[in-house]
């Protein structure tokens, strides 16, 4: 029987219990049939609370995922961070007091590890065994901005313990640690950071990121270096990179060299650095393994410390900072260095007293 509710308006089967009654929804005679049935359609508060159990469903799936990422990126970095190659170059005692800002040593080796005997051959590393200093940068971060300065190798300087050399000399006597000991003697700053990577690692990183474009004032050819290239811009593959990074074949030998370094490494870090690379699995993960396999940094430092003297480095050759060469005085040679250069004292002093003191680099002294 049905009829209509007073209160609701709404049109109800009133019933028994009996099990000849049948239930208005199913069909299906039952001796539980409800003696009080809505007989209208749903009025949607079902269909609200299946919508409310489905958004508390997707908001649990997404908390789920967002666990699931964070505990990835955290994994992800410390096992980039285990994959940093460590050794003690800050640690000996006499050590100079902190100076303001922050200073890394950036030191490109000439060690042939990750270089199979195909590329050994192709790119004229040679055969030698061990590593030595190819390229030393150092770089200031501070209130008075950012610098990488260029430290030709060749420069004659004193090494604590073994008379004045040539500053790579330094490497070879006593690794990292006397090289340290040997710039904060002869430049006053002390480093706070120490980076080092090899032939095999710097040919990596670029083939990594397919690539490195540069603009060739004229042609190339260095035999010596595996070099050969054309004039104009064109993208430089590892191999080519390197040994455009290492060429002494040019007027100034070891001052070009310098210049040519620090403009491919900025450029190398500002590619590293951009979207196309970051947001691309495909370079972002090799670049990723590649780089911190193969990078050398101190006891203390880590894959944070290593992201932000990238950043720095990609600011300088943006244009924001300061890129320059100690600032050269003359040349010389002698029995045990060889051919060598020197610094101008004067204005290499004013250019170190104005990093040692974290103030803007006078432009007097700023040299290519």
């Amino acid at each position: 029987m049905q009829r209509k509710d007073a209160q609701t308006s709404r049109i109800v089967y009133v019933g028994g219990m009996d099990d000849s009654w049948p239930d208005p929804r199913t069909g299906v005679k039952s001796p539980n049939a409800y003696p009080y049935f809505d007989a209208e359609p749903d009025d949607g508060y079902d269909g609200d609370v299946r919508r409310r159990g489905r958004r508390r469903r997707w908001g649990r799936v997404l908390l789920a995922l967002l666990v699931v990422l964070v505990l990835l990126a955290i994994g992800g970095y410390f096992y980039l961070d285990s994959r940093l190659k460590r050794e003690s170059a800050l640690d000996y005692p006499g050590r100079l007091a902190d100076t303001p800002g922050t200073n890394w040593l950036v030191v490109g080796s000439d060690s042939r590890a990750g270089l199979s005997r195909q590329q050994r051959k192709d790119f004229a590393t040679g055969k030698a065994a061990g590593r030595r200093t190819d390229s030393m940068m150092l770089l200031h971060t501070g209130a008075g901005g950012t610098t990488l300065v260029s430290l030709p190798r060749d420069s004659y300087v004193p090494i604590p313990g073994h008379g004045s050399n040539k500053l790579n000399a330094a490497f070879a006597f006593g690794g990292p640690k006397l090289l340290v000991r040997t710039v904060e003697q002869a430049t006053g700053i002390r480093i706070d950071h120490y980076a080092e990577i090899g032939f095999g690692g710097f040919v990596g990183m670029v083939d990594a990121i397919g690539g490195v474009e540069m603009c060739i004032k004229e042609p190339m050819r260095d035999p010596k270096a595996g070099l050969n290239l054309k004039a104009g811009c064109q993208n430089l593959t590892g191999g080519q990179a390197l040994g455009y990074v290492r060429t002494r074949a040019s007027a100034r030998a070891d001052l070009d060299r310098v210049d040519r370094q620090r403009q491919f490494f900025g450029a190398l870090i500002k590619k590293s650095s951009s979207p196309g690379v970051l947001l691309n699995p495909f370079r972002s993960i090799p670049l990723a393994l590649n780089g911190t396999g193969n990078f050398l940094v101190d006891d203390g430092d880590h894959l944070l410390d290593l992201s932000r003297m990238m950043w720095s480095m990609r600011g300088v050759s943006g244009g924001d900072g300061v890129t320059t060469t100690v600032p050269i005085g003359g040349a010389g040679s002698s029995p045990a260095a060889g051919a060598y250069i020197t610094w101008d004292r004067t204005k290499a002093l004013q250019l170190f007293n104005a990093l040692k003191s974290d103030k803007a680099v006078p432009k007097s002294v700023i040299t290519k």
